[in-house]
């Protein structure tokens, strides 16, 4: 398990995340009141992305999907702004980000062929979204929402020793993978 655990650490670290901490999924709180804000919209990503609610399925589904696994390595990218008003460098931030992420599945893939990978926020993939006429383009690489499973991201980042807010002018993205950790192939 230890060298499962420093191998996906260095993947981490090869793919240009800024930090990671581990966490047990039997720790892991999920909070309704988190898919009622996705509700709102205020995002707007709610039932228009494959990578969001109500696509990712309920929050029963969303914590059973969880709990079929044991570990959650959460990681996250920080970016430089401007400003606390630089729009423009958030949303190229996000863009980096997914492309991080992807690069990091690429990466875990090979040691944890069944595993979980959260991410913020929407898809972005495709300029329009399949959901909910037809399946998704990209299966293999969507990544569903932390948030959209119910998760309150500082708690986690708190849980993991990791750092959600990073200083001034900075904006930092969070995703997690979830694995078997016993029983993986290393």
């Amino acid at each position: 398990m230890e060298k499962l655990l420093c191998q996906i650490e260095k993947v981490a670290a090869e793919s240009g995340l800024f930090e990671t901490g581990w966490l047990d999924v039997g720790e892991l709180k999920f909070y309704p009141e988190v898919r009622k804000i996705c509700e709102g919209n205020s995002c707007r990503n709610y039932g228009s992305s494959w990578a969001c609610p109500p696509a990712v399925g309920t929050m029963e589904e969303c914590r059973e999907r969880v709990r079929r696994y044991d570990k959650m390595l959460l990681f996250s990218v920080k970016y430089a702004l401007e400003d606390s008003f630089d729009f423009d460098g958030m949303t190229a931030g996000l863009r980096s980000f997914k492309e991080t992420v992807d690069v990091f599945h690429r990466g875990v893939r090979p040691l944890l062929p069944d595993c979980l990978l959260l991410s913020n926020e929407g898809c972005g993939r495709c300029d329009a979204c399949t959901y909910p006429q037809a399946p998704c383009r990209f299966p293999e690489w969507l990544h569903h929402s932390l948030e959209g499973y119910g998760f309150v991201v500082n708690e986690l980042a708190r849980q993991a020793g990791i750092h959600y807010n990073n200083g001034a002018n900075s904006v930092t993205y969070f995703g997690a993978l979830l694995f078997r950790g016993k029983g993986a192939a290393a």
